[in-house]
């Protein structure tokens, strides 16, 4: 047993376990380095776990949308955050509804439903159009081309929504029920929007793992994502297969959109961009088209993002209070998801002797210059500008910059290196 798990074992899988040996050991003396300061009490670590769990529940529900499709297409679907707002807008209307009405406080449970209902099938019906508008022609191109369709896509949903309904943030109204505390013993509490969210979610995630994992449908799906021209021989209806992956993300995605915002309160158009890129990023973290992977890279992203910063720290409570550091944070977030993704097509092109063709190939490169580079463009920009305008225009030059590096890259591929 133990020499077959040495012949299986690659070097991408040494890669794999060497960096996450590495983060492991810099979140355990990290934890130490801060615990050993005394700042924070028991009760605080707690709050910030719970918070961090309730987080990462939702950035889950999103990721197994970008996993899902993964798995099956081998694309990365960036307007996936526009599935996951869309939802959330138009619960926002109904939620409204039933709040001036009164429904939502005499019946707030079957209101809740409802309205996570109408989410879940507003995001179906945005994943659906985009498989089969922006997407289904586009399976045998160049694996770069549906990359910037989606991208394409995910600016024009943006940009649907903000006409539609304006360019104001609004509000969940509040729901009775969740409001308070309930207590765990002493000190302990946990809000009552954070047990409806980690509960929700988690039998979310339970019943679409087992749904893809113990069900015949679950069964076609691992065979499409294993090899579609075979599926179909074997008579899988492929592009059916594939409609249901879209409408299994984009469920997961409706319903954490009315979390987020029940959770958050603010809704606008863009609300996407941000959990979208962070959920993106513990995919790739837990191994992108690996669902137990998706969610637990997931959990481990919203805790980590709980932990505060150093009271004393007064550098960096400016810092974080300033625009600088959103943008940095975009950058750093998408550099780091890029980075990982180009690391190991690296690593697996080094094992197959063919470095630069299967790494363009795959637009790993290009993906991870256009990300950097707009973190650092974006960084250098004026505190007083918007901070997404900000993006946009580092993105345009980390594009630009990208697609330089891409050009230079092509004219070498010929040469065998």
């Amino acid at each position: 047993m133990l020499k077959r798990a040495f012949e299986r074992f690659t070097v991408t899988d040494l890669f794999m376990w060497i960096t996450g040996g590495a983060i492991v050991a810099l979140v355990v003396v990290g934890s130490i380095a801060t615990l050993r300061t005394g700042t924070y009490t028991a009760r605080h670590w707690f709050d910030f776990f719970i918070f961090g769990l309730a987080q990462g529940s939702i950035y889950a529900l999103i990721a197994l949308g970008y996993t899902l499709v993964y798995g099956i297409l081998r694309m990365i679907n960036f307007a996936h955050s526009e599935v996951f707002m869309s939802g959330a807008y138009i619960g926002y209307f109904v939620a409204t509804s039933f709040n001036r009405s009164g429904f939502l406080d005499k019946n707030p449970l079957f209101a809740l439903l409802v309205v996570l209902a109408v989410a879940m099938l507003t995001s179906v019906t945005v994943a659906v159009l985009l498989e089969r508008i922006a997407y289904r022609s586009l399976r045998r191109a160049p694996r770069l081309v549906p990359l910037i369709t989606a991208i394409g896509a995910s600016f024009f949903l943006q940009e649907t929504f903000r006409t539609l309904f304006g360019s104001q943030s609004k509000a969940y109204p509040d729901v009775d029920i969740l409001k308070g505390t309930v207590s765990l013993g002493g000190d302990f509490v946990i809000q009552k929007i954070q047990i409806l969210v980690i509960i929700s979610a988690g039998l979310l995630m339970a019943s679409l793992y087992f749904y893809v994992m113990r069900t015949r449908t679950g069964k076609a799906m691992r065979a499409v994502s294993e090899d579609k021209d075979t599926a179909a021989l074997m008579g899988i209806d492929v592009d059916a297969i594939i409609v249901r992956t879209f409408v299994l993300g984009a469920v997961a995605a409706g319903a954490g959109g009315v979390l987020y915002s029940l959770m958050f309160r603010q809704i606008n158009a863009y609300m996407g961009f941000v959990p979208g890129i962070k959920a993106f990023t513990a995919a790739v973290l837990g191994g992108i088209g690996n669902l137990p992977g998706a969610m637990l890279g997931s959990l481990f992203l919203g805790i980590f993002e709980s932990v505060p910063r150093p009271k004393e720290s007064t550098t960096m409570n400016k810092l974080q209070s300033s625009n600088w550091f959103m943008a940095l944070q975009f950058g750093v977030i998408g550099g780091i998801a890029a980075i990982l993704m180009s690391l190991v097509g690296m690593v697996e092109e080094f094992a197959k002797r063919d470095i630069v063709a299967g790494v363009i190939d795959m637009g790993q490169t290009l993906i991870l210059i256009a990300l950097l580079a707009t973190g650092y463009f974006a960084v250098r920009r004026s505190p007083s500008t918007a901070s997404f305008l900000r993006i946009i225009e580092g993105g345009v030059a980390g594009a630009t910059a990208g697609l330089l590096l891409w050009l230079l890259v092509q004219s070498i591929a010929p040469l065998d290196l």
